[in-house]
């Protein structure tokens, strides 16, 4: 089972969740050859619940996933927290929902939880909890202390760092962090459109059918990581579209209301 970890629905944070949008996105995926993925939206984008209530209206939910069609769509969020780094959540959507909850005094800068105080409230819960982008020069995490990192299940490889800093590079850097703590890297593209599915994922040894199946394979390192030869051209191509879709989404918005 091929599944990236760390994915988006919408185009930015600014804009609204977009079905057709997304139907797109989900397609692309599956014909990446991805068969699941973790959608980990960010914690503060305009209107999150949006996207789960649209999700339940767009397919069929199992109780542990989303069907869209051969694709697994995982719950999940990343969370924005004081120290200045990320926090992708994977679980249960009652989970994922019951900890937005909690967050609601903390979804604008300068009133992000801080670390612990995230990890608290999160313990007794089943969540898969990754380190995102822990290099990434705007939001880091290799700075928490040791003890703090170790409370993490795994860290980001992250498809759009690779590109940034180097491929080899950057994963020298997350996988000697992870295995100076004794925790598994795992394959995200981070991807806010289609063109970056597939840049990157990890290939699970058996199919997972529950987000504790999933947890487990990733703590027993029970799946291998792969990073296409094609990412640099994916991830440069994604960027550009992005930049693109915000600014026709930016003159979209400006248009005047036509006249009557």
């Amino acid at each position: 089972m091929r599944i990236d970890l760390h994915t988006h629905a919408k185009l930015s944070k600014a804009t609204d969740f977009s079905p057709a949008y997304y139907e797109e996105m989900a397609a692309e995926a599956a014909g990446s050859g991805l068969d699941a993925l973790a959608l980990t939206e960010h914690f503060n984008t305009r209107h999150f619940h949006d996207v789960y209530e649209s999700l339940d209206r767009m397919y069929p939910f199992n109780g542990e996933y989303y069907e869209a069609g051969s694709l697994k769509i995982f719950p999940g969020m990343e969370v924005d927290i004081r120290e200045n780094g990320h926090i992708l959540l994977i679980g249960r959507k009652e989970h994922i929902l019951e900890v937005r909850r909690g967050l609601e005094p903390c979804t604008e800068k300068g009133c992000f939880i801080p670390f612990d105080e995230l990890i608290a409230m999160t313990e007794d819960l089943p969540l898969l909890r990754i380190g995102a982008h822990p290099f990434r020069q705007s939001t880091p995490l290799h700075h928490l202390k040791r003890e703090q990192l170790m409370r993490l299940d795994a860290f980001d490889l992250n498809a759009k760092d690779l590109y940034e800093y180097g491929a080899a590079a950057n994963r020298e850097q997350v996988e000697r962090l992870a295995a100076g703590l004794g925790k598994p890297v795992t394959a995200g593209s981070d991807t806010h459109q289609c063109l970056q599915y597939g840049s990157v994922y990890n290939e699970l040894q058996h199919p997972c059918h529950t987000a504790a199946e999933l947890k487990q394979a990733i703590l027993n390192r029970a799946y291998t990581l792969t990073v296409a030869d094609s990412l640099p051209l994916q991830v440069k191509a994604s960027v550009m579209l992005k930049k693109l879709l915000k600014r026709l989404h930016r003159l979209e918005q400006a248009e005047p209301a036509p006249s009557l």
